[in-house]
């Protein structure tokens, strides 16, 4: 009888053993539920940052600040100035980098105010573009946008005269998702223009025409990398 007691006792305590797991209560080699998983070493991995291709569209308007000598009267004799408004539209695309920069190319084309010269005066431009975008933690983050250019003016698509242009602006993207952004912007261009002969028979001087832009920006993004 003494040497059953000591087996029904251990028998006992395994049976309440298997009792308080059954009811889910915590093993002492389990860390409890709200604790939070260690990551292996201690060390958290780093955020994870996406590289995109980004592109998009953006109505666009050009007031001219100062024709320069393009407008200055030739030989005493004064004639319409053939730089003036301009809207019309602009397709870009280009390099979102996972850190605040994008780099890319933009065409442009405006129907432009010459005064009744042209029938439909066509200005073009090609520009290499820079964004820097600071990281606010915010959907709205503001930029600076600077860069150079080629351009072309003439009636109906045509070219009758052509030049360089730089510019610099400042402007603000809001995200309206992962993918899909939009975008404001004000940009200050200064643009060399060649000297030619217009349709009327006015000679054009190479001069140095300054215009301000706005655009309205809509910009798709396409993940093309992780890292």
């Amino acid at each position: 009888m003494s040497a059953q007691r000591p087996f029904g006792l251990l028998l006992c305590a395994s049976l309440l053993a298997a009792s308080g797991t059954a009811r889910g209560e915590p093993s002492a080699s389990l860390p409890p539920a709200n604790e939070p998983l260690r990551v292996l070493g201690g060390v958290r991995p780093p955020p994870l940052h996406v590289e995109y291709f980004q592109y998009g569209v953006a109505i666009v308007a050009e007031t001219n600040l100062d024709a320069g000598a393009v407008c200055a009267p030739e030989g005493g004799k004064a004639a319409p100035c053939i730089l003036g408004g301009a809207g019309g539209l602009a397709i870009r695309g280009g390099y979102r980098s996972a850190g605040p920069w994008y780099i890319g190319g933009a065409y442009q084309f405006a129907k432009m105010d010459s005064s009744n010269l042209y029938r439909l005066g066509i200005f073009q431009q090609l520009r290499f573009e820079m964004r820097y975008l600071p990281d606010l933690g915010t959907r709205a983050a503001p930029y600076a946008s600077w860069g150079i250019g080629a351009l072309a003016y003439g009636n109906e698509w045509g070219v009758e005269t052509g030049g360089g242009l730089l510019f610099g602006g400042l402007g603000v993207e809001i995200e309206l998702s992962r993918v899909a952004i939009l975008g404001f912007g004000l940009v200050y261009r200064p643009m060399l223009i060649a000297g030619w002969t217009d349709t009327a028979g006015a000679v054009r001087a190479t001069g140095v025409a300054h215009f301000l832009g706005a655009e309205f920006q809509f910009e798709l993004r396409s993940e093309i990398g992780r890292r």
